[in-house]
Parts: C-alpha cells; sequence; structure tokens
C-alpha cells in the first residue's frame, strides 16, 4: 500500500462524523417550552449548529422575538443540563463514518475531532457512542479558551501539535470548519450531508464528499491538487 499522504486528519462532530440533530432539537426545545416559546422542527435547527450551543439557541430564541440577558442565562442553563442528560438517545454516527475512520487508521493516519461543542460533551459523547479511542485528540470550542473556537485556527494548530506534526486535512460541514482550516493553511473536505446553511459548494472547501466511502479516494485526489 502506498503511503497516505497525509499524516493526521480531524473531523468536525456535529454534523459531520455524528447526526446530533434529534437531542440538540430535544435540548433546544426542553428550554423553549420552560420560555412558554413555539417548539421546533429538527430541520429549523439543524442549520443553526455549529457555533456551539449558545449561538443555537440565541437564534431559536430570536425566532419567536428573542429575549433578555437574564432570561437568556437561563435557558441556556435549561439546555445545558438537558442536553448533558440525553446527548445519546437519538445522535448515531452518519453511515459509512466508522468504517471510514477505521480505513484511515490502517493506514497509520492520526485521527482527531475538533468541535465547537464543549470538550466534555464531545468526550461523553464519542464515549457513549463507542468512538472516543479512536481519536488521538479531542478539542472542544472551549479547550482553548474564549475566543478561540472554530472559524479561529488555533484548534486546528492544537489538534497539529498534540497529534506530533505533520501533513494534514480537516473534514467539516460548516464555514467554521473551512475557515479554520484555511486560516491554518491545510486542505479540507466538505460534506454534502451536514447541517448545511446552502449548498455545500459555497463553503469553498478543497473537496467534497456525497458519503463517507468517497472520504479516502477524495483526500487523495486534494492531496495531488496541492502539490
Amino acid at each position: 500500500m502506498a503511503r497516505f499522504p497525509f499524516d493526521i486528519v480531524g473531523f468536525d462532530l456535529d454534523g459531520t462524523l455524528v447526526d446530533t440533530s434529534p437531542d440538540l432539537t430535544a435540548a433546544v426545545n426542553h428550554a423553549l417550552a420552560a420560555a412558554g416559546r413555539p417548539l421546533l422542527t429538527p430541520a429549523r435547527v439543524t442549520p443553526m449548529i455549529g457555533g456551539g450551543a449558545k449561538n443555537m439557541l440565541r437564534q431559536s430564541l430570536e425566532a419567536s422575538g428573542g429575549c433578555d440577558d437574564a432570561e437568556f442565562r437561563r435557558l441556556y442553563r435549561l439546555l445545558l443540563d438537558h442536553y448533558g442528560d440525553h446527548l445519546a438517545d437519538g445522535s448515531a454516527p452518519y453511515p459509512g463514518a466508522v468504517a471510514a475512520l477505521d480505513a484511515l487508521a490502517a493506514r497509520d493516519v492520526r485521527l482527531a475531532v475538533v468541535t465547537n461543542k464543549f470538550e466534555a460533551f464531545a468526550n461523553r459523547l464519542l464515549s457513549a457512542l463507542g468512538l472516543r479511542e479512536r481519536f488521538g485528540v479531542v478539542i472542544g470550542g472551549d479547550t482553548m479558551g474564549k475566543g478561540f473556537s472554530k472559524p479561529h485556527r488555533a484548534p486546528i494548530d492544537a489538534m497539529i501539535a498534540r497529534l506530533g506534526g505533520g501533513s494534514a486535512a480537516f473534514v467539516g460541514d460548516s464555514v467554521y470548519d473551512i475557515g479554520a482550516a484555511r486560516a491554518a493553511g491545510i486542505p479540507s473536505i466538505a460534506v454534502s450531508f451536514g447541517f448545511l446553511l446552502g449548498p455545500v459548494e459555497g463553503l469553498g472547501a478543497d473537496g467534497v464528499i456525497d458519503e463517507y466511502g468517497a472520504l479516502i479516494p477524495e483526500l487523495e485526489r486534494v492531496a495531488r491538487g496541492a502539490r
């Protein structure tokens, strides 16, 4: 087997590796119900996912008029508490994701998760799904400190450093993911099945996949184009 062109491949979590929309929607609706607001469908919530829980809740509240800071803090705590108790009730890896991780590991690729979800939640979710041991590092939205989550390059830089350096690529579904990879100077692959705000081509990634069976060939294609 020829040497794989990337030493490290990092993945976003929500909407990339795992379809977390059922549990995130339930958490949002738990907070909305406590505020006496209309509940939202998963189709309404999924475009709000990606920038962290605060951003998701703020957008969901703005759909029914917003709220003041004190009420937001109360509802945010309710959302987090509910999500922490139910974060793996309905979430599941996307089809082919686990096989793709195993195929990369068989090529001696070091794997990581870089997400804007809290690090503790990310680790708990991956553990509940039996995936945590596949990743050498998990970096959350709070790992690098305030202001240094994706699309900042700091989490990508930390991913590479913590895994010992080398050539890297990143896989995601949002402007946060592709922007962070671009800022860090590494190639990116966008998944067309994620929590998208518009056409996947609009993200400006170096490559696009429609299913995980295409990931390794697309990474190889992107690497050839970068040379």
